[in-house]
């Protein structure tokens, strides 16, 4: 077995020994999905030390770690696995979120067994969505993470978790059925009869303009509701209220991943026609997710769910970046989704923390916490300034580098999502001032600062917030090679941008 299919299925092993474990022994559940999680992310290390990030072709991407078997013949479906430097960095983020979250999961006390069933089993299906090179494998990683998610809203979520589990699996399954037609028209397209994605890049050269802007709709379609994407993204403020604290973290940190991966991936690469057809309204797109989610964010009194359209503002940042069609661009795009994964898994794993000791997430519920508690207040200000964008640490990097790929093609609307940036500054400082600064609630009095296991879950993600924004080099470079080279690959079909 490859590696790619190792670091794939080794949480499915996981869940299997999991299901031969006794139900009352909740110790040794834990243990093994922790130590899963760890394997897991152990493995996506190793392949990244044998990862050559300037091994890029001329147009096409060159994949490495190759994984190719036939699967069912009659219709040309292969068993088809490979990454580049788009997909590597998101598995890395995604295994080590797993089982940084996986160590938090401590605290879930009820169905311990069922809850690590359900969340080894995203992970695979998540893992399978970046490594996947055949759109049909693809397609069955992604239909994998509904099911999970599903249940790990649904039967460990908040008072309105079965509405907001439903509402998910509603949103995600609507538009995933459109995602399917377009798969299914670019298999039966001429030249095509393959649901290979490389071999589909080679060929689209034939296909007609009017037949790339259907399938584009039918892929932007799917991959928006991921994203979440304006006016798809109503499910994602109530899924992360409702959600316990580590499936949060996992939704905030990989899901909305997978959108922004398969518009780059996908609709990009493999359709350049539709995506050059749909880019004025991407940008318009961009423009309201950034402003619209950072108004929305500003008027919540609820922190989990201020955080939440936090997320909906800053994968605009990364919809702005793609909408350049340029390396700085894409490249900012990527190590944005890369830095949001890691500072907004932090921030709700804080809030987290929070929330277990006050059971309460009203901000104006607080005040003078700062200190009473002053490792978590310290951390959760690192996150926030992180998240809002100071210099110096990870999320100034790549929203400056969004802003600086569209800002020659797009001037006006770039212009106009820098408001996005203030409002940000604005809601995270007035939570923070509400929160921790100001008279001490003496209802508090009684309040433990954070504990060991969770510093052990968190401290990693602080420690990588700081060093990507001193020396985002270390991302960089890992993904500029093939991000050029795809930013390149359609240079004929976007002149008009450049």
């Amino acid at each position: 077995m490859g590696l790619l299919s190792t670091v794939t299925f080794l949480p499915l092993l996981g869940g299997i020994i999991i299901l031969f474990i006794p139900k009352e022994k909740v110790t040794a559940i834990r243990a093994a999905a922790i130590l899963t999680t760890f394997l897991t992310f152990m493995v996506s290390i190793a392949m990244l030390m044998r990862f050559d990030p300037n091994l890029v072709g001329e147009g096409i991407p060159v994949m490495q770690f190759v994984e190719s078997y036939e699967w069912i013949a009659t219709f040309n479906v292969w068993y088809s696995m490979g990454i580049d430097g788009l997909s590597l960095p998101l598995i890395i983020l995604t295994t080590l979120i797993c089982f940084l979250a996986a160590i938090y999961s401590v605290s879930i006390k009820e169905r311990v067994k069922e809850f690590f069933f359900w969340y080894l089993v995203l992970e695979v299906g998540m893992v399978g969505v970046f490594c996947a090179t055949d759109l049909f494998l693809f397609y069955l990683f992604w239909e994998l993470t509904l099911v999970p998610m599903y249940f790990l809203i649904g039967v460990w979520g908040g008072p309105r978790k079965e509405y907001a589990a439903i509402k998910f699996f509603l949103f995600t399954l609507v538009g995933s059925v459109f995602m399917l037609l377009a798969i299914i028209a670019l298999y039966l397209a001429p030249n095509s009869g393959t649901f290979d994605m490389i071999k589909l890049m080679e060929v689209n050269g034939s296909w007609t303009r009017g037949f790339q802007i259907l399938a584009f709709i039918g892929f932007y379609l799917g991959l928006s509701v991921k994203v979440p994407a304006f006016p798809f993204h109503t499910w994602l403020p109530l899924a992360h209220v409702e959600a316990p604290t580590p499936v949060s973290v996992i939704l905030a940190s990989v899901l909305l991943k997978m959108g922004v991966y398969g518009i780059l991936r996908i609709c990009y690469s493999i359709l350049p026609a539709g995506f050059a057809w749909f880019v004025p309204y991407l940008v318009i797109i961009a423009f309201i997710n950034i402003v619209y989610g950072a108004f929305c964010a500003m008027a919540q009194t609820d922190m989990k769910k201020m955080i939440a359209y936090s997320s909906i503002n800053h994968m605009g940042y990364c919809l702005l970046g793609i909408a350049a069609v340029s390396s700085t661009g894409f490249n900012g795009a990527v190590l944005q989704m890369i830095n949001h994964g890691i500072i907004t898994g932090m921030l709700f794993l804080l809030v987290g923390v929070l929330y277990e000791r006050a059971h309460t997430r009203d901000i104006a519920a607080f005040g003078g916490l700062g200190a009473k508690v002053p490792v978590f207040a310290a951390l959760m200000a690192m996150a926030c300034f992180a998240s809002l964008g100071l210099p110096g640490l990870a999320g100034f990097i790549s929203e400056f580098m969004c802003f600086l790929g569209a800002f020659p093609v797009w001037k006006m609307w770039t212009i106009l999502s820098v408001a996005g940036i203030l409002i940000t500054a604005a809601f995270f400082l007035r939570m923070i001032q509400k929160v921790f600064l100001g008279p001490f609630n003496e209802k508090w009095a009684g309040l433990t600062d954070i504990n060991t296991r969770e510093l052990i879950a968190i401290v990693p993600l602080a420690v990588l917030t700081l060093l990507f924004g001193i020396w985002p080099k270390l991302v960089l470079d890992l993904t500029d090679p093939t991000i050029t080279a795809l930013a390149d690959m359609h240079n004929s079909v976007f002149q008009f941008l450049r």
